[in-house]
């Protein structure tokens, strides 16, 4: 859970939200931390074909509360899984900036 200016922010919700884009195969969405809001949400996708950032964040913003929408969107090649296939979250503001 990622806590944003006071309000709860479920990862899972955006990243299936974020899934259902025909641009995009995959998905994780992190808290980072923020000197006002304590934290606000990024999402790290893998990108098809046509990847926009704005344009997903313009659905982001037509779907969600303003706090949900992430502040960021970075395109990766892929997402660090551990031996059993589950993405390692916290590996990926240290590998993907």
């Amino acid at each position: 859970m990622i806590i944003s200016g006071g309000f709860n922010i479920y990862p899972r919700e955006i990243e299936e939200f974020l899934e259902e884009q025909p641009e995009i195969s995959e998905a994780a969405v992190v808290g980072v931390d923020d000197p006002i809001r304590g934290q606000v949400p990024v999402a790290y996708v893998i990108g098809r074909e046509g990847f926009n950032p704005a344009l997903v964040e313009a659905r982001c913003r037509s779907a969600f509360a303003s706090f949900k929408v992430p502040c960021k969107f970075v395109a990766v090649d892929a997402l660090p899984r551990n031996a059993l296939g589950k993405v390692q979250k916290h590996l990926l503001s240290k590998q993907c900036g």
